[in-house]
């Protein structure tokens, strides 16, 4: 018999688990990659490696661990003994980018295997020819990473010290090894809340109540499946540059079947894998198709096995979305962005008022090298600079400043002090990007400005990213405009100034000014049909100049009192919206 009234504690319980697994990351990790941006995610899976609960501190992370879970439970099989934990970061057994390592640990009660404790951190190194781990010269998986399959880093309790010092012997930077101490405790708390319930209820009513959360969230999610009306939807986008082949364009094409309940996505006719490190392994995009599934959900559903159950995805193999071993695959998370692209514009005309206009594209840059303060290395990935605005949905703007769709929520900008402490970089500039946001009757989120010195010695910059096509500009939906481009420039001391690719490495000579352009999300809706009054407010407040406000949404504002003047505004939307946009 189910207790409905236990069954909801059950599942409050074990997702509480998994945030106090994640509040242990954020105040014991070191890099500012974790406990600053947050980009790790906390779980726990049962002996089979279904999921029981999870949280995603970045949505990109969504299907993260449970195949490299069960990659795990295949390679060890009944060789899993209290005290032990494992590692994993290869993308072709389960991972889903190099750089983010998982850290496992079974759980046992009653002197049997109930579970597993797992976290995933994005690693600030993990080997390779590139520091930090993205190289867009990179053509095969050893370019770009040490490969860790499943691997028993601690038996029994022991630490396996040869073990330990093979895989940190592969890793430039020592706060690597601190920081997977951190996961490994982590998975302690884990393991300490999941005995604690079992001796608290008892192994039978425990799990007896955990196949009903399943189904009770199987329920939930064909329930919001079924608000799709049933049909066949077909959506498109491009993927720009591969790294080696400047001008490339590589399509994204998804085929979506809905029927009572249940989604089918099929990739038939996306373009081949790259040459590159411009493809995902497939626990990367089957991640990408559910954090784009859950912006369209109920975000209360709990994120258990059974909001799988309604999922079926086909991705061809040597696509790339599924690259084939020994592909280089690190872009594969950026690779989000088209992706919920193509989603997004398949379903809009089915599901307007719940589907997003486009995001941001990512442009990022890794830079690293030496802090002259201390005589060590360092990588820093520069969130800061990289957070573009989120598309407009119905009846809302969309998110200003927010960052990509893949970390959406998670990924935080880096606090300005802490950047200076913890790298060699004097911070100019940070603000909103006037105009960068999509015009649309609830326009797009805004972008970025950031500028900063770079004081370090013997760096790098790595670009990695998408968005400085006109093609790439965040889309608008139903008569909204795109948002804006994407762009990095570096001007070196002696005056000289480098726009990088969009994949590219360039050295950066201590004593450059990075600058970069991050742009808006796509609007939603004809421009022309906002509130002139909402409108001025942002001219006054800086957020859209004048010559937007007339011409993408036909508002006149007096420039001395920011005043709408009601009768230019009314002869300027007479006639429609008509011409190009002129927002930058």
């Amino acid at each position: 018999m189910i207790d409905p009234v236990f069954a909801a504690v059950l599942e409050r319980r074990l997702k509480a688990i998994t945030e106090e697994m994640g509040l242990v990351l954020l105040r014991t990790t070191r890099s500012p990659i974790l406990n600053e941006a947050r980009d790790f995610v906390t779980g726990l899976y049962d002996r089979d490696g279904r999921i029981l609960a999870q949280t995603e501190y970045i949505p990109i992370l969504a299907f993260a661990l449970q195949p490299a879970c069960r990659a795990v439970i295949r390679a060890f099989g009944d060789d899993v003994h209290p005290g032990d934990v494992f590692l994993h970061n290869d993308v072709f057994s389960g991972g889903n980018q190099n750089n983010d390592v998982a850290v496992f640990r079974p759980v046992f009660a009653g002197g049997r295997l109930v579970a597993w404790a797992a976290t995933k951190g994005h690693q600030a190194d993990i080997g390779g020819a590139q520091a930090g781990g993205y190289n867009p010269r990179a053509t095969e998986v050893w370019q770009e990473a040490f490969r860790i399959p499943p691997l028993r880093i601690v038996d029994r309790g022991e630490p396996r010290a040869d073990v330990w010092r093979l895989v940190f012997a592969n890793v430039r930077l020592p706060i690597v090894e601190e920081d997977i101490r951190a996961q490994i405790g982590g998975t302690v708390v884990g393991e300490r809340g999941v005995v604690e319930v079992y001796r608290r209820w008892g192994a039978e009513r425990v799990e007896r109540h955990v196949e009903s959360l399943f189904d009770a969230s199987e329920r939930r999610m064909r329930a919001e499946l079924a608000r799709i009306p049933d049909g066949r939807y077909v959506g498109e986008s491009w993927v720009f540059d591969d790294g080696h082949n400047p001008g490339s364009r590589h399509p994204i094409r998804v085929t979506i079947e809905v029927r009572g309940g249940d989604i089918s996505l099929d990739y038939t006719g996306t373009a081949p894998q790259t040459p590159g490190f411009v493809n995902a392994p497939y626990a990367s995009s089957f991640s990408a198709i559910l954090l784009t599934l859950l912006m369209l959900v109920d975000p209360d559903i709990p994120h258990n096995e059974g909001l799988l159950r309604p999922v079926r995805v086909h991705i061809p193999s040597a696509t790339i979305l599924n690259a084939d071993f020994p592909a280089a695959t690190t872009f594969g998370n950026t690779l989000a962005g088209p992706h919920s692209d193509a989603i997004f514009k398949a379903l809009a005309p089915a599901i307007p008022d719940r589907v997003s206009a486009g995001w941001n594209r990512m442009l990022g840059m890794t830079v690293a090298g030496l802090d002259p303060r201390h005589g060590r290395r360092y990588v820093d990935i520069l969130f800061l600079g990289l957070k573009g605005g989120s598309g407009a949905v119905q009846g809302a703007d969309g998110y200003d400043h927010i960052g990509l769709i893949n970390t959406a929520g998670g990924i935080l900008a880096q606090d300005y002090e802490m950047l200076e402490v913890q790298t060699p970089h004097r911070l100019l500039r940070h603000e909103y990007l006037p105009d960068s946001a999509g015009p649309g009757q609830w326009r797009g989120g805004l972008g970025v400005e950031t500028e900063f010195v770079v004081d370090g010695e013997q760096v790098t910059g790595i670009a990695f990213g998408d968005g400085v096509e006109e093609e790439a500009r965040a889309f608008g939906l139903f008569g909204g405009l795109p948002g804006s481009v994407n762009r990095i420039e570096l001007t070196t001391p002696d005056g000289r100034t480098i726009v990088p690719r969009s994949k590219d490495v360039v050295p950066v000579p201590r004593g450059t000014v990075f600058h970069q352009w991050a742009g808006g999300g796509g609007g939603w809706g004809d421009p022309f049909d906002r509130p002139p009054e909402r409108v001025a407010q942002e001219v006054q407040d800086g957020l859209i100049s004048l010559e937007s406000a007339r011409g993408d949404y036909g508002v006149a504002v007096d420039p001395a009192t920011f005043a709408v003047d009601v009768a230019a505004t009314a002869a300027l939307r007479g006639g429609g919206h008509v011409g190009a946009p002129t927002s930058k």
